[in-house]
């Protein structure tokens, strides 16, 4: 039976989106059979998705420059655009605090106050603490995985044990971090406050991260000795500032530039950094997120066609179909249907920026018509995106550890205990939480 509320190229209107997701994840598969580095990161996704729109404007079937309008009106919509500016500003506040030595003062911060018989824990607490500050899981890895791995073979620990716990704990800081992509596209989907959602994700994260804190403590068999490098405390001051003002509920673009400035003030009084090459840090900064500002972009574009097609509420009303089989009192049903949708898109394209953005349009429909507040929203997409991403062993950031490390990146996700924790402990709270409290949350938001 044909749903009413759909067009008649409802589900064809689909079909660009699919093309998508078969060249981003059928490049990546073919790549990784050749034993190609980084093979999912072949074809980026800023150029898969073309030919997924030109063939989005020939199934439009109107006028070129119409079909160009509608391009155009999707990849400049509000959240997307406000999307982007925030993505320009957190890549330049990660690249100034870099250049100012601020990524080395964490690490090594953290690393001076582990004691070696919680070298386990330690190295989660570390990892997910900095990759709160950097809102980047990459970045994270990439600062920590060389001392990690001298540090396993020093303390004689599994490399594969020590290599997902640092996958643990860059995930825990990605899905909770509020300059980190994945909080930016969740937020503006939804149209969420950035430090309601943070709110609404901790009271998720933090339980799974203290059950994955004590089964690395009992993990941990070591006596070996700890040492760091010499650093500066002051090193660390922009990352605290930055998440103490977000958290409180500062503009996001106030807290981003204030910690631009602070950056660069610190370095320059306390160590050797130019302020004459500010400028340039932050145009490095601007270009590491040139491909995910392209993306949003364009995948904004894309969704517009399927939203003027009906295709968004064609998928809306199977979920819905599907979800109402499930004896489930208030929203828990939907908000499982969230749950499920950034999980398997992820699994499918590996990104969860990505994932996010993809599925944000559908989440925030059943979101409003089930009553899901939209932190709840944000927190659910953010939450199941980021498990997928560090379950997956062709994500960019099993394969850097993976290299790291000298194991298979499949090595890495089978001991990234935290994300298999999440899942348990963020399904589980779904179906118990009591209906009444999502009612409150909607009367409160």
């Amino acid at each position: 039976m044909v749903n009413p509320l759909s067009p008649p190229g409802a589900k064809r209107s689909l079909i660009p989106l699919v093309l998508f997701v078969l060249l981003f994840l059928g490049s990546g598969l073919y790549f990784q059979a050749q034993q190609i580095d980084y093979a999912f990161y072949q074809l980026p996704g800023h150029v898969a998705i073309i030919p997924a729109i030109m063939l989005a404007v020939w199934l439009h079937r109107a006028p070129l420059q119409q079909s160009i309008d509608v391009l155009i009106k999707g990849a400049g919509n509000q959240n997307i655009i406000t999307m982007c500016l925030i993505y320009l500003l957190a890549g330049a506040f990660a690249s100034v605090a870099t250049a100012t030595g601020g990524v080395d003062a964490a690490v090594n911060a953290g690393l001076s106050v582990v004691p070696a018989a919680w070298l386990l824990p330690g190295l989660f607490i570390i990892a997910a603490l900095i990759s709160t500050a950097m809102g980047t899981s990459m970045g994270t890895i990439g600062a920590l995985a060389p001392i990690a791995a001298g540090l396993a073979t020093q303390a004689n620990l599994d490399n594969a044990l020590v290599a997902g716990v640092l996958l643990s704990g860059a995930m825990f800081g990605d899905n909770l971090s509020i300059i980190s992509d994945t909080t930016i596209a969740s937020t503006r989907t939804q149209g969420a406050r950035m430090a309601d959602k943070f709110k609404e994700n901790i009271k998720i994260a933090l339980p799974a991260a203290v059950l994955t804190l004590l089964l690395y403590t009992l993990l941990t068999r070591t006596t070996a000795p700890i040492s760091a490098a010499d650093f500066s405390w002051t090193g660390v001051l922009p990352y605290a500032a930055i998440l103490v003002l977000a958290v409180l509920g500062l503009n996001v673009f106030v807290v981003l530039v204030l910690g631009i400035i602070l950056a660069a003030v610190q370095g320059s009084i306390f160590a050797d950094y130019q302020l004459a090459g500010l400028g340039k840090d932050i145009a490095t900064g601007f270009a590491s997120v040139q491909e995910i500002f392209l993306l949003a972009m364009l995948v904004s574009g894309l969704s517009e066609f399927i939203k003027q097609q009906g295709g968004l509420s064609w998928i809306s009303a199977k979920i819905q179909h599907i979800t109402g089989k499930l004896k489930l009192a208030g929203s828990k049903a939907q908000q499982l249907a969230i749950a499920a949708l950034a999980f398997s898109s992820n699994l499918c394209i590996a990104n969860n920026t990505v994932a996010i953005v993809l599925t944000g349009d559908v989440a925030k429909n059943l979101a409003q018509q089930h009553h899901i507040t939209p932190r709840r929203s944000a927190s659910l997409l953010d939450i199941f995106a980021c498990i997928s991403q560090g379950l997956v062993p062709y994500g960019a950031q099993a394969l850097l550890l993976g290299a790291s490390f000298g194991i298979s990146p499949w090595q890495v996700v089978t001991h990234s205990y935290y994300c298999l924790i999440l899942l348990l402990v963020a399904t589980s709270i779904i179906l118990i939480r009591k209906t009444d409290q999502v009612a409150g949350e909607v009367s409160s938001g």
